[in-house]
């Protein structure tokens, strides 16, 4: 079987617990276009927004009562599953000075892994990771 996907990149679903902290960080600060806002019809219910990073969607779940269970804390290797996303940005050193001023925590600073790869990994207001990656 052949599978034919249907778009260049990926929707992802990140269950937020602040709504206004979440868009202050993703929106705000990373520069995501929001596209909108849609009820969730799941869950209990809930707003879901939607931001656009290049060609991918950001959904950003707030249910109306906020889950118990939270990201695992640590970097990369804490856990398995789900643990981080990469956003490719040419501007690595702006955005990583632009989260410490926004009071980002920085879980590992801005590092080149090898020549002309740059990496730095952030987290958002509920904890989950994201990285940043520049390459060139």
């Amino acid at each position: 079987m052949a599978i034919e996907h249907q778009q260049r990149a990926i929707d992802l679903g990140i269950v937020i617990s602040d709504s206004e902290r979440s868009l202050a960080f993703y929106r705000d600060l990373l520069g995501m276009v929001h596209e909108g806002d849609m009820p969730m019809p799941i869950g209990g219910g809930g707003t879901m927004h939607r931001l656009r990073c290049g060609d991918s969607l950001i959904k950003l779940v707030c249910f109306d009562s906020t889950p118990e269970s939270r990201a695992a804390s640590g970097g990369i290797e804490a856990a398995t599953g789900y643990r981080y996303f990469t956003i490719h940005m040419s501007n690595i050193h702006e955005v990583v000075d632009a989260c410490v001023a926004a009071g980002v925590t920085v879980v590992t600073p801005v590092v080149e892994l090898r020549p002309k790869v740059t990496i730095a990994i952030v987290t958002d207001p509920d904890g989950n990771l994201v990285e940043f990656l520049q390459m060139g």
